[in-house]
């Protein structure tokens, strides 16, 4: 992080839609991105006008340029505009570029934008409608389609079925600890009323629920649905101006290893190690200092891995971890307050930006029912593709 402080960055203000499994209009990606940046900025009470960075995942109606595009449909100019493409990770990886970017003077105010909606043309009747070529597999000489593709690594569910199967044999976790994760998650869900899922669930539940790729169940698993969400970086000194209150990054890290599973160094370490490791060391906090972690949770051994790589526990101790604490908003260690994307649901690229709001509720006291007492420094993850690219924040309040 920068010595010059004056430049020092904040998040002033969000807007999230509430995860839905069936859109109810049908708009652009555009036009989406243009009503969520204006509601972040009426929730952190700044003027559109006065945002001059951009940062985005590519969008449908303009594969090139696509900065370019939303700059001139918001109706504003930019300094600094960007497109992250981290898969699941974007959204972390998002603001900690929009705070650096700041930091050192490339803009003053910049709009993290997240967003996965039907589009008009998609012919889906705003249904869930998975690509039919995952991970790009259909381009000309990717291999994926080539060497993971014709042997049944298709989706994201059996790159994960690899995963948990490796890491519960290696290290003998049982299946009721993945299945607590996604228990606990679903409690905080029932007092989220975003949420998707709103029904109680047990282990037994769990467990019992349909095998989808062995040993995933069906409720270990996210369902993806339809949202969108932004958060707005500016100064600290502009944010202390604003209405809400502000929310700094202490520290971040990011690491990317591979791209399939089939070329992952392991299956039992995710890279969330490195990007941890530099997050706090960046901040100068230890573990114990954590109020509340908000973790990227596709499927139960994500989580499992993340809290044993973020240096929460050792190796091959995440299943013991969560199974001697509560993870649930009254709990002893505060994991995915919002529920998570397993209960919450996974709304595409919205769903990795999630985690950073549930953070900035907990931090900015807006968290309602499922508010901590005393939330000052909350850990956040995002994880993109299969274990693949992994990014992590620290953010405390101001």
């Amino acid at each position: 992080m920068p010595t010059d402080r004056s430049r020092r960055a904040a998040i002033a203000g969000y807007t999230e839609w509430a995860p839905q499994r069936r859109w109810p209009e049908r708009m652009f990606m555009l036009e989406a991105f243009q009503r969520i940046t204006r509601e972040a900025c009426d929730d952190a009470g700044l003027d559109p006008a006065e945002i001059d960075g951009v940062l985005s995942t590519g969008i449908p109606e303009s594969p090139m340029f696509g900065p370019a595009a939303i700059v001139e449909y918001l109706g504003i100019t930019a300094n600094f505009a960007e497109v992250v493409d981290l898969g699941g990770a974007s959204p972390v990886g998002m603001i900690w570029r929009a705070v650096a970017a700041i930091e050192a003077g490339a803009c003053d105010a910049c709009i993290c934008l997240a967003s996965t909606i039907p589009q008009p043309s998609s012919g889906t009747g705003g249904a869930w409608n998975p690509s039919r070529s995952y991970l790009g597999a259909d381009a000309w000489g990717s291999p994926h389609g080539q060497f993971d593709l014709p042997y049944g690594l298709n989706n994201p569910n059996s790159h994960f079925a690899l995963v948990a199967q490796r890491y519960m044999h290696e290290f003998g976790v049982p299946p009721e600890a993945l299945a607590k994760v996604a228990v606990d998650q679903r409690t905080n869900a029932l007092s989220n009323p975003k949420a998707v899922f709103r029904q109680p669930i047990t282990i037994e539940d769990v467990l019992n629920s349909p095998l989808i790729v062995d040993p995933l169940h069906q409720l270990e698993i996210v369902m993806p649905c339809f949202g969108a969400s932004a958060v707005l970086v500016t100064t600290l000194e502009r944010a202390r101006q604003l209405k809400r209150r502000p929310v700094v990054l202490s520290g971040f890290g990011e690491h990317v290893t591979h791209k399939s599973t089939t070329y992952a160094p392991t299956l039992v370490q995710s890279p969330i190690k490195a990007a941890a490791d530099r997050a706090f060391r960046m901040a100068g906090v230890d573990r114990d200092a954590i109020d509340m972690a908000s973790m990227y949770d596709c499927y139960t051994v994500t989580v499992l891995l993340t809290i044993e790589g973020s240096g929460f526990c050792g190796p091959g101790e995440g299943g013991r971890f969560v199974q001697e604490h509560d993870l649930t908003f009254r709990g002893d260690w505060p994991l995915n307050t919002h529920g998570g994307q397993l209960s919450m649901g996974q709304a595409g690229i919205a769903g990795g930006m999630s985690h950073v709001i549930d953070a900035l509720e907990q931090l900015q006291g807006r968290a309602g029912e499922r508010q901590l007492q005393g939330c000052e420094r909350a850990y956040v993850t995002g994880t993109g593709g299969f274990m693949s690219e992994q990014a992590a924040l620290i953010l405390e309040g101001a």
